[in-house]
């Protein structure tokens, strides 16, 4: 089969489509013939040297994907040969086959085409495991998404407004705020122009967020801490703002706030089965329902992810990326 190999680290350009061996379905796998994937910011940090796949996962980059199923592995039961499925996978996307763990299997919901469906399951999982089985966002509750035009962002938004919450987000320039707000998002902030937290204040008569989404890490911490409500949740998943900040206690004291911080990929198997099984039972009946929709930028070949990661790089894009066998 062909993947994409990164033979030394650098810029888009280190992304090879190349002969590799084709993986084999071990025991609880399946092999899925992939007719896509999608980019995520872990395959810009992989593609770079700074973010080494977890034991036992594929080299090749590619955290989700979606296809049909080409072979099942012993002891697997309830999946069959030509199910359409999407996958949440620990590396291996970008490639024409991956071995996949059972448990990380989704049947491709109802109304969404085959390759379409490889922009769900990365942003669908990172969102409910998030914001919902950890932050427990409530309906009525206030919502801050930072990134609200990127694939995460536009997941965030939908998924919060069907549950009934208010939904804040922080983008850059009018034309991304403009899309935040057909998904449902109910307050706009311009984070080149604006200040997040005056504003987050204004529009909730200076409650704040109860629960924020945090792409940036350490140069947001301050600030999210401030954009907080009283009993409020922040979640960081990503550090594009870097890794170290001070933290004031006090203030996190004063206002019963609780800070966690997770990643997906490194996961253990049984944790990632959890969040899937999770996201079949709550979120698949709204995509099915079209009340929740995946939202796709552009699609390129494989053989140009190149061209894909350039994108990404520019963050001109809103929604995902996907990469077509």
């Amino acid at each position: 089969m062909h993947a994409i190999t990164i033979e030394q680290p650098g810029g888009p350009e280190a992304l090879v489509w190349a002969e590799v061996p084709d993986p084999v379905a071990g025991e609880g796998e399946v092999l899925v013939d992939v007719a896509a994937s999608a980019v995520n910011r872990a395959d810009i940090l992989q593609r770079q040297g700074f973010y080494d796949p977890p034991p036992g996962a594929s080299r090749h980059p590619g955290l989700e994907c979606s296809g049909r199923i080409a072979a099942v592995g012993p002891g697997v039961s309830g999946w069959a040969v030509g199910d359409e499925v999407c996958a949440l996978l620990g590396g291996g996307g970008y490639a024409e086959r991956v071995a996949v763990p059972a448990g990380q299997l989704l049947p491709v919901p109802a109304g969404v085409d085959l390759v379409t469906a490889a922009a769900l399951p990365e942003v669908v999982c990172t969102v409910w495991s998030n914001v919902f089985m950890v932050a427990h966002l409530r309906p009525a509750e206030t919502l801050l998404v930072h990134g609200g035009s990127s694939g995460i962002g536009t997941m965030a938004i939908q998924l919060a407004k069907a549950v009934g919450a208010t939904v804040a987000v922080t983008a850059g320039g009018p034309e991304k705020l403009a899309r935040c707000k057909e998904l449902g998002a109910d307050i706009l902030i311009d984070y080149r122009e604006q200040d997040f937290v005056a504003e987050l204040r204004a529009a909730t008569g200076g409650a704040g967020a109860d629960v924020i989404l945090d792409i940036m890490g350490a140069k947001y911490l301050a600030r999210n801490l401030d954009a907080l409500a009283v009993n409020g949740r922040l979640a960081v998943i990503g550090l594009q703002g870097g890794v170290k900040a001070e933290l004031n206690l006090g203030a996190l004291l004063a206002k019963r706030a609780a800070i966690t911080a997770t990643s997906l990929r490194a996961r253990p198997a049984a944790e990632k089965a959890a969040i899937v099984a999770a996201v079949r039972e709550h979120v698949w009946p709204l995509v099915a329902a079209g009340r929740v929709r995946p939202v796709v930028h552009a699609a390129y070949s494989m053989a140009d992810a190149t061209e894909a990661h350039r994108t990404m790089e520019s963050s001109t894009h809103v929604g995902k990326l996907l990469l077509t066998t």
